[in-house]
């Protein structure tokens, strides 16, 4: 599996319409999950994106409905996310 881990910088009060937005993202059928933690510290939100693959993975980030989609995410941030992209070597679904 590939994917990314990201850290988000939220504007000041707009973290939570930030998730409202999060909440209600399309559907993708090339992701396998992806959750957003807002942390106990109410620091950066802090999410993962999980790929089947690498090339799923591209395929979604070159998608123009993903750039809207990162467009409007950008109305509620600071600035662009961080992104860790890479290999997932270990893990497991219980």
């Amino acid at each position: 599996m590939y994917g990314s881990i990201f850290s988000m910088k939220p504007k000041e009060g707009q973290k939570e319409a930030l998730i409202e937005l999060l909440q209600g993202s399309p559907n993708n059928s090339r992701m396998v999950a992806w959750f957003v933690m807002n942390p106990d510290d109410d620091g950066d939100l802090m999410g993962v994106a999980i790929f089947k693959d690498k090339e799923s993975y591209k395929v979604n980030a070159e998608k123009e409905e993903t750039h809207q989609n990162f467009l409007e995410m950008m109305e509620f941030l600071e600035e662009e996310p961080s992104w860790n992209d890479g290999s997932f070597v270990v893990g497991e679904f219980i």
